[in-house]
């Protein structure tokens, strides 16, 4: 598959996963009140839990490496950028500039989608030659 079409199913995952995002953000930070920041972390894990096992059955499907660890490299690449850009920004956009929690984070995740294909595309899913043989 080409990585244009990967990067084109990459972000349809990614259209799920910011329903994903922002509803857990709005469940959180509402009915929960939660800390905006905690509940900004909770909503990220949430959609990379839902864009990890979207990106295994659709996006990367067939790559031969054992799920637990795709899922470990997924955390620690996306997961961490995810979590770094919109809790830190978040931070700055809404914590000290005011502006309304989910726009804000719509922002956030804008930011973040570029780094996180690159991570996914030649780190997470990338055929390695010791999954081969």
């Amino acid at each position: 598959m080409s990585l244009g079409v990967r990067w084109l199913k990459f972000n349809a995952v990614g259209l799920l996963g910011i329903g994903v995002q922002l509803a857990a953000l709005q469940l959180f930070a509402g009915p929960l009140h939660w800390n905006y920041l905690i509940a900004t972390a909770a909503a990220v894990e949430t959609a990379v839990l839902h864009n990890f096992f979207w990106h295994i059955a659709w996006t990367w499907r067939g790559e031969p490496r054992p799920i637990a660890g795709r899922l470990l490299r997924f955390h620690l690449g996306n997961g961490l950028v995810s979590i770094g850009v919109n809790v830190g920004l978040m931070r700055l956009l809404s914590g000290s500039l005011g502006l309304p929690l989910l726009p804000a984070n719509l922002l956030c995740i804008g930011l973040a989608a570029l780094a996180n294909f690159a991570v996914s595309e030649w780190w997470v899913f990338a055929a390695h030659p010791e999954a081969n043989g």
